[in-house]
């Protein structure tokens, strides 16, 4: 792997800045016309990723619904790979379990992102997925993604 190790902890090959960028072209249908999903750090070993929750995101009972929490825990994992792995988009997810902990208001919610473990073919993530005033989890989620061979 082309990824530089320091303490056994990946070291990222692309900016924040670069992944948003990368994630606009290879995947525009995410957020439209909106910035609703968006990668707020890379650093080492991980990211952090936001749902800027509002109204299109909101279930019956005036919560954030688990399919828009899912979505956020599955772009952690893609902004992980993405950026640790390298910008090779066609990296997929092959598992994803979510628990959800208690409710999310609308407004900013906030993915924790880990890599567990990042090898050749796969990458291993978990993600606490935090909100509300007291950033509190309201969900937390591991999951793996699949690297394809470099080409």
């Amino acid at each position: 792997m082309d990824t530089t190790m320091r303490n056994n902890t990946p070291s990222p090959v692309l900016t924040t800045e670069e992944v948003n960028r990368l994630m606009v072209s290879v995947y525009p249908q995410l957020n439209g016309e909106y910035a609703d999903y968006v990668a707020t750090e890379v650093f080492p070993g991980g990211c952090t990723v936001r749902l800027n929750a509002n109204e299109r995101h909101l279930r019956p009972g005036g919560t954030v619904s688990g399919p828009c929490l899912f979505t956020l825990a599955d772009i952690g994992g893609f902004v992980c790979v993405l950026s640790h792995a390298g910008p090779d988009a066609l990296s997929v997810t092959t598992n994803l379990n979510i628990n959800f902990v208690r409710k999310a208001e609308p407004g900013p919610i906030d993915g924790h992102c880990r890599i567990i473990k990042l090898g050749r073919s796969l990458m291993v993530f978990d993600i606490d997925i935090v909100a509300g005033p007291d950033r509190l989890t309201v969900a937390h989620a591991t999951g793996t993604y699949s690297i394809p061979p470099k080409r």
